[in-house]
């Protein structure tokens, strides 16, 4: 059984309604072709707008709850990130949903032929932690914009903004075509179970897997928006200082607890001392008004996972170092050289640690990256374009920035996704439009000219003309 909020409450409703009840009412709304319809598109995007400019406060407060983010931080990271997305999914609509003719081979004409994107019909968003507002309303934004219903998941584990997003969503949006789903893996399991047309899942790679897998015995297609290690790699060549106050913004933001935030650093040696120096003076300046800032993490248990990569690593801690998973904290905090086999140098961190690691050469980083899973996103910070272009040749990676951490995500008109075990697919701006639509081939042929010897029997020469033509 799953919760879900109905159109005429203003509230979560109380009753139990089974996941086929569900997803059978959004079919039949489907079907209607009310969503086909581009102003009723344009109309629901319009109401995500509404819905983050007139509640951005409700949002903050219920992400201040929930991961202890709020003011500016929850402001970039949730509310402009999320009306930057439907913005551009406004202006461009129109342009996206135009067919698009082709040419034909001379073995074809007369004719005319083209594709054109069609919705999929009812599609499953299953949205994080770590950003739960703009991470469940961004693939809205992609799946509406094609003209599906969806279902939006939110994460259970940050329950003011998912009981938020429940007596939102259907406050501004067409409930007959997008409902909220509450509840963990029993909830989001039954929903996958009545084979959905599309799933986008944004997660950890563990439970990525266990989507694809339940996603499998119905052939549902899925979007996994996973995770990795991203490395920064320094250069000499790299302006210090200002590659010391991008990493600290992008690792401080959320406490860590970000996608493309920098999991570690490899710093060429000469310049390893000074670059760790900026860091740390960085790191003081962004926190001396704000102790607090980036402490703060999702839970106890995560907590407790942060303070136990605290322990073991091999390396010297230059700043913080300490952990309080009672009270939900974990210090900023930057450990030089720890061992590369360490735990804390395995998985990725997702918190307030930065690992810095003394390389010789640029060889050798892009070899360290190499050996490992590909990442969501890396970087490279250098003023060298031979460096840059080795750099985004020889690194895969979902994306990449060079100079600049993280901020590719906010790039409307990029894709945005990983490769390997950091994901499957991609999505934002016209590439969610195209995740969330089918691609239909469309051939138009008149009735005459109708040449018999494009019929059987062949033989003779007839085949042989037919060869040389086809």
């Amino acid at each position: 059984m799953v919760q879900l909020t109905d159109a005429a409450e203003t509230a979560p409703s109380s009753d139990d309604v089974t996941a086929e009840a569900l997803v059978a009412r959004l079919r039949t709304t489907f079907a209607t072709g009310r969503t086909r319809d581009l102003e009723w598109r344009q109309s629901q995007l319009a109401a995500i707008e509404s819905l983050i400019d007139q509640r951005e406060q409700e949002i903050e407060a219920a992400l201040s709850e929930d991961l202890g983010r709020g003011g500016f931080d929850a402001y970039v990271g949730d509310i402009a990130s999320t009306r930057i997305e439907v913005a551009h999914a406004r202006k461009h609509l129109k342009h996206w949903t135009r067919g698009h003719k082709v040419k034909l081979p001379m073995s074809m004409r007369p004719g005319k032929a083209e594709y054109r994107y069609e919705p999929l019909g009812v599609v499953l968003v299953v949205s994080p932690w770590n950003y739960p507002a703009y991470l469940a309303l961004a693939p809205l934004v992609g799946a509406i914009a094609a003209g599906n219903c969806v279902v939006v998941k939110p994460s259970e584990h940050t329950p003011a903004t998912s009981a938020l997003l429940a007596r939102l969503i259907p406050e501004y949006l067409d409930s007959d075509a997008v409902a909220v789903v509450e509840g963990a893996a029993d909830e989001t399991k039954a929903l996958i179970d009545t084979g959905l047309d599309h799933i986008l899942f944004t997660g950890g790679t563990a439970i990525g897997r266990a989507v694809m897998e339940a996603a499998a015995p119905h052939l549902t297609p899925v979007t996994l928006e996973l995770g990795g290690k991203c490395p920064v790699i320094v250069t000499p060549e790299a302006n210090l200082d200002v590659t010391a106050r991008r990493v600290a913004s992008s690792k401080l933001l959320n406490a860590g607890q970000t996608c493309v935030a920098p999991d570690y650093v490899l710093v060429d040696r000469t310049v390893a001392d000074r670059f760790v120096e900026a860091l740390q003076a960085a790191i003081t300046e962004f926190t001396r008004k704000d102790e607090g800032l980036a402490r703060t993490v999702v839970n106890e248990r995560h907590a407790q996972r942060l303070a136990g990569l605290l322990d073991g690593h091999g390396g010297t801690v230059v700043l913080g170092g300490e952990a309080r998973p009672a009270e939900r904290s974990v210090d900023m905090t930057v450990i030089v050289d720890p061992d590369t086999d360490s735990e804390l140098m395995g998985d990725e961190i997702f918190g307030p640690i930065l690992p810095v690691i003394g390389v010789d050469s640029l060889d050798e980083a892009i070899r360290f990256v190499q050996a490992r899973p590909k990442p969501l996103a890396a970087y490279l910070f250098s003023d060298d374009g031979d460096e840059h272009e080795r750099f985004l040749t020889e690194i895969s990676a979902g994306g990449s920035a060079v100079n600049q951490v993280a901020m590719h995500c906010l790039v409307p008109d990029l894709p945005f996704g990983g490769v390997g075990t950091s994901g499957i697919g991609a999505y934002h701006g016209e590439w969610g439009f195209q995740t969330f639509s089918h691609r239909k081939s469309v051939l138009r042929k008149p009735t005459r000219p109708d040449p018999k010897l494009t019929y059987p029997p062949y033989g003779g020469w007839k085949e042989k003309l037919l060869r040389r033509v086809l």
